[in-house]
């Protein structure tokens, strides 16, 4: 990891923890259930993924790397499949958040930070297989350019901030480095299996707002292709 990208995490990585502690202080504060419920289930999705789940990717990011070039198939597949699974286990873990939600002390569906309580549904119609074809999207980028791993955290985790933004409002670029953290460690440890000698050039400095908006605008024709099918099916 370049210098240049390390400050640029540790940068994110304070403005997670000052927006964070902003939070917690007003929810604490207000006496609101719902807002103490809310600072439950984001403190719960930090420690677990961010914190804990980030330090083991740390930690055996070379254990990790052998054992996936050890298995065969292309590393662009492999790539993508990982980057699925760690989408599901950090899916996993913020449904399992919304489902604590009577432990937070509030009923169930007051308070909730995935779209349903349901981890199939979540997955399956709101955000992995949204996932999908912006994962493709960067393997895509990957096969043409040698991005960084610091760089594919710091990429992923932006359009990431991006795709909340544009689905949920603006007030998600005020929590812009948590969001980095959250997406970023999807991609981080896939990329760092990569092999360096696979055919790609060193990207110049517009590919990289180019990773940012790339995967995004991939969804776009997947969605055309969706609407027709459904629209093909339910006229039948």
């Amino acid at each position: 990891m370049k210098v240049g990208t390390g400050l640029l995490i540790l940068l994110f990585a304070i403005w997670c923890v000052a927006v964070y502690t902003l939070f917690a202080i007003a929810a604490l504060a207000s006496g609101d259930p719902k807002m103490r419920a809310m600072l439950g289930m984001v403190s719960g999705l930090l420690l677990l993924w961010v914190v804990i789940g980030g330090s083991i990717m740390y930690l055996l990011r070379d254990r990790v790397k052998a054992f996936v070039r050890k298995i065969p198939g292309s590393w662009w597949l492999k790539f993508i499949l990982f980057c699925i699974v760690l989408a599901l286990a950090e899916e996993a873990v913020t449904t399992t958040m919304t489902n604590l939600a009577p432990f937070f002390g509030v009923k169930m569906g007051e308070v909730f930070i995935t779209a349903s309580a349901n981890y199939i549904e979540v997955v399956t119609q709101h955000s992995v297989v949204a996932f999908v074809p912006m994962f493709v999207a960067w393997a895509l980028l990957l096969s043409r350019y040698k991005f960084r791993p610091g760089s594919v955290f710091v990429l992923w985790g932006l359009t990431g901030v991006l795709a909340e933004t544009i689905s949920f409002g603006v007030q998600n670029l005020l929590m812009t480095g948590f969001w980095v953290f959250v997406y970023g460690l999807m991609a981080w440890l896939p990329a760092y299996t990569l092999p360096e000698e696979r055919m790609a050039r060193t990207p110049k400095w517009y590919h990289y707002p180019l990773a940012v908006v790339a995967p995004i605008l991939l969804m776009v024709p997947l969605y055309i292709v969706a609407i027709v099918i459904i629209g093909i099916i339910t006229s039948i």
